[in-house]
């Protein structure tokens, strides 16, 4: 087999579940040595351990990226342990929903910590590497990709500050990809609609109970289906970007 990313290497935040997990396999599948990041270190063992038996290189980094300093220091050991750094993929994500009139604000900070404010410390501290690694690495080309939402081209009730933070995720993509275009460092989004993850049980009952009448009996998307998504992404021949792409399940309407 052909392993398209063989002698590179990712970071994956969110690494420790859905679709960071599936990502991270995904990478060590196509050759690359791939940095684990995220708050549940038992997990994050546990992927590296099935990535390492697969015959791949995983790095376990436990990090809280909702601060510039744990982000940065996230980037800085997985340079250190892996040697450079190629590929940044932004999923590290979460999802509170309810009536925004009875929110309770500390639910609001903490998805702005982690969907916006980490995704955007993650990249402010990888892009030096990822430009060194565009100039002076064989593939000539690094990636970086932002694990954005269908909320981030719709708003919907209920999720209003989800939603703000997923439009936020599409309007720093964008700007990033155009500053650094010409260094051949590709910045990507990708808009999952429903996907079948673990995202929606940080939520109450009711919320759940809610989100499940919403779509109805229609078959979700997999975490292996984003994945796959990653995988196309970052194995684009140097001259091929891909910007944005939404990925919803076909009876999603």
């Amino acid at each position: 087999m052909n392993r398209r990313l063989e002698g590179t290497v990712a970071l994956v935040t969110g690494a420790s579940s859905g679709i960071g997990h599936a990502t991270a396999l995904e990478l060590a599948r196509e050759g690359a040595s791939v940095a684990l990041v995220g708050r549940r270190e038992d997990r994050l063992t546990d992927l590296a351990a099935e990535i390492s038996g697969a015959g791949g290189k995983a790095l376990v980094v436990p990090a809280d990226i909702t601060t510039a300093q744990a982000a940065a220091e996230a980037v800085e050991r997985t340079v250190e342990g892996l040697g450079r750094l190629d590929t940044l993929v932004n999923n590290a994500g979460l999802m509170l929903l309810g009536p925004a009139p009875s929110a309770d604000l500390n639910d609001w900070r903490r998805m702005i910590d982690i969907n916006l404010m980490g995704l955007m410390y993650t990249a402010h501290a990888a892009v030096p590497h990822l430009v060194k690694a565009a100039a002076e690495e064989p593939r000539q080309v690094a990636d970086i990709v932002n694990i954005g939402s269908l909320a981030g081209r719709n708003a919907y009730a209920m999720s209003a500050v989800y939603s703000a933070t997923k439009f936020g995720v599409g309007a720093f993509s964008e700007a990033l990809r155009q500053e650094l275009a010409r260094q051949h460092v590709r910045v990507s989004v990708i808009e999952p609609g429903s996907v079948d993850t673990e995202l929606r049980t940080h939520n109450p009952d009711v919320i759940q109970q809610h989100i499940v009448a919403a779509l109805g009996d229609i078959e979700r998307l997999q975490s292996q289906d984003i994945a796959d998504t990653v995988g196309y992404i970052v194995t684009r021949p140097r001259h091929v970007a891909v910007a944005e792409l939404l990925v919803r399940p076909t009876e999603q309407a």
